[in-house]
This record gives structure tokens, sequence and C-alpha cells, in this order.
């Protein structure tokens, strides 16, 4: 998969803003099927920084009330907390 494929954009909220000024980590929505190995790949080669750890986890769709009398479903994705090397940073995030 291409590298623009893998990382579709990045999670942008107070607790992502916390992890990036805390601990060096930063979140990533990503391609439901690609694993770890490919997420430090597209990540390195795209920011140009030095991946030390990639945990991934999958968001499951919540159910919302729709003006039908049907219930309705928001999409499931698959979140990446990539944390780099001390010292690295991505800038524009």
């Amino acid at each position: 998969m291409n590298p623009y494929e893998i990382v579709k954009r990045p999670v942008v909220s107070e607790k992502t803003m916390y992890l990036q000024n805390k601990q060096n980590a930063f979140t990533f929505e990503v391609h439901p099927s690609a694993n770890k190995t490919q997420i430090r790949e597209a990540v390195e080669k795209l920011f140009k920084v030095k991946v030390t750890s990639v945990n991934t986890m999958s968001c499951l769709g919540k159910s919302k009330r729709m003006r039908t009398r049907l219930p309705g479903m928001t999409a499931g994705w698959k979140k990446a907390i990539v944390r780099l090397v001390e010292g690295q940073k991505i800038e524009g995030i």
C-alpha cells in the first residue's frame, strides 16, 4: 500500500494534544487493514522522523438516532498512536 493510503489524517483532540506535548506521541487515523510495521514505515517516510513504537486500536461505530424510525450507525475506524524518538517532532499537526 501507498503511505498516503495507510495514514489518512491526524486525530486532533484535547487528549492527543496532551500526548504530543508530554509523551511525544502523535495520533493518526489509519487504513483498517494496515499493521504496525506498515504504519511505522509510512510515518517515517511521510514525515522524515524515527518511530520508537506504534500502538493501534479499532474504534467501533456508534449507534446514532436518525430522523427516521430506523437507527443509524457511524462508521468504525482504526487509530494509531505513534511515539517518536526524543527530540523529533512532526510540524503542522
